[in-house]
């Protein structure tokens, strides 16, 4: 009888088309979500001058969504583990997509801010599911890349919403960008198909013929049998309640930290994703330009990103997040000056990189940190708590924008949570994540057999 880690299996394995068809999928699913959540800031010009609406309102309106994501995020992302990803997904494609489709159907702020609260369950609780199942797909040596890369999509979905932006709103106006994230429903069949589900809850389920033929793409050299014996190794089970685990083995204190580092990172990531347009044609831009600097926003984040990965792949993934961390409270407060036009742009994609693809590269290192029975519900509940800082940004920056202050000190208003965020990540205890510790055990065992 052979006894099979189906971790380690994963862990060790070549890189092969069946890790590119989960990279696809997941990476599609992140460009459907990163449009659903950056299209509210690209059409919020155009609805605030359409509603009549204030700053501060305007702010309150794009919040709504990003308090949808905090609930979907904790309890859509913690139930993944309990009911499997696949439909998890499914669920949250379907939140996301019809209700910001109904969206731009509204013509008055509380409907507005009712159906994004909807939509905002999906795009917070798909964030979990798809970083947690490319984590456990990803093999060790390039997980950091592979996460990232998927990740990217996020900015790939803004692009998208700011390239459609520029078109459809001054042709059919702000209603019809929200009309068309409706697309992604037509391909939740294929996803149900072509994704394959968790290996721990297919091996909790008892689902083995299943889990064998995961494990066979996996690793084509695995050749299954019917005395296979299939375990999970004892750091990556679930004991009681899934969120207590986030505080065993001496995990309590980075787990808060990292609560921390999300809350100041998408604090940063929301205010720039929903006033950038508008600080930036408040500073004299057209709206054809301030969407350019959209669009820079997001290619660097996808640089960021996937230079983030590559860099963590081959530094300590903490030290390369506290370097960017520290970059983003620069380039955001020279933002506010008055520099020249390519300086700025240089700016705006450097602040992308270290915001948002740094935001990303937060979601892969927390997904390394904890094991796997539990990796979904500790991004969620990371997550979660960091949309009070997402759903803070708006409504903080829509008051200091109402409130008619230099562009100077908007940016740096922005810029101070990249300094606590660093200061967080700096006290992250790695030697208590899920791999240290097993590296740990594992080496207690040698000695132990040898003595």
């Amino acid at each position: 009888m052979k006894t099979i880690d189906i971790h380690d299996m994963a862990d060790h394995a070549g890189y092969n088309r069946f890790h590119f068809g989960v990279l696809f999928w997941c990476a599609l699913i992140i460009i459907f979500d990163g449009y659903d959540l950056a299209v509210a800031g690209i059409a919020l010009p155009s609805i605030m001058k359409e509603m009549g609406v204030s700053a501060t309102n305007a702010g309150f309106m794009v919040s709504s969504a990003l308090f949808g994501m905090m609930f979907g995020a904790i309890f859509l992302g913690t139930l993944a583990d309990r009911i499997g990803r696949k439909w998890t997904i499914v669920v949250c494609i379907t939140l996301f997509s019809l209700f910001t489709a109904a969206a731009g159907m509204t013509s008055d702020p509380v409907a507005f801010s009712v159906t994004r609260f909807l939509a905002g369950l999906g795009i917070g609780g798909v964030m979990p599911a798809v970083v947690a199942h490319m984590t456990e797909y990803s093999p060790r040596r390039m997980r950091s890349t592979l996460t990232t890369l998927m990740f990217s999509g996020y900015s790939v979905g803004g692009m998208l919403a700011a390239v459609l932006g520029k078109g459809l709103i001054e042709a059919h106006g702000w209603q019809s960008v929200f009309l068309a994230a409706a697309t992604p429903v037509v391909l939740i069949p294929v996803i149900l198909k072509a994704l394959p589900e968790s290996m721990p809850y297919l091996l909790k389920r008892g689902r083995i013929d299943e889990l064998k033929a995961i494990l066979q793409c996996i690793d084509p050299s695995y050749q299954p049998s019917a005395d296979d014996h299939f375990e999970l190794h004892a750091h990556h089970k679930a004991h009681g309640a899934p969120i207590g685990k986030l505080f065993q083995e001496g995990r309590g204190f980075s787990t808060a930290m990292f609560w921390v580092a999300f809350f100041m990172c998408l604090f940063m990531v929301y205010a720039l994703s929903s006033w950038l347009t508008k600080l930036m044609a408040a500073a004299g831009y057209s709206l054809g330009s301030a969407l350019t600097f959209v669009l820079v926003l997001n290619f660097g984040a996808m640089i960021g990103a996937i230079g983030g990965g590559w860099l963590a792949d081959r530094f300590h993934i903490k030290h390369v997040l506290i370097g960017f961390y520290a970059t983003a409270a620069v380039s955001i407060t020279l933002l506010g000056f008055k520099v020249p036009t390519e300086l700025l742009f240089l700016l705006v994609g450097l602040a992308g990189a270290t915001t948002i693809g740094t935001q990303i590269l937060t979601y892969a290192y927390v997904g390394q940190f904890y094991p796997m029975a539990v990796r979904s519900t500790g991004i969620g509940w990371a997550s979660g708590v960091g949309r009070s800082g997402a759903i803070l940004a708006p409504i903080v920056i829509g008051t200091l924008v109402g409130m008619a202050l230099p562009l100077e000190q908007n940016f740096m208003a922005i810029a101070i949570p990249a300094v606590i965020a660093t200061v967080a990540v700096s006290l992250i205890d790695h030697k208590r994540s899920a791999s240290a510790i097993a590296v740990t055990k594992q080496g207690q065992a040698k000695v132990a057999a040898q003595s």
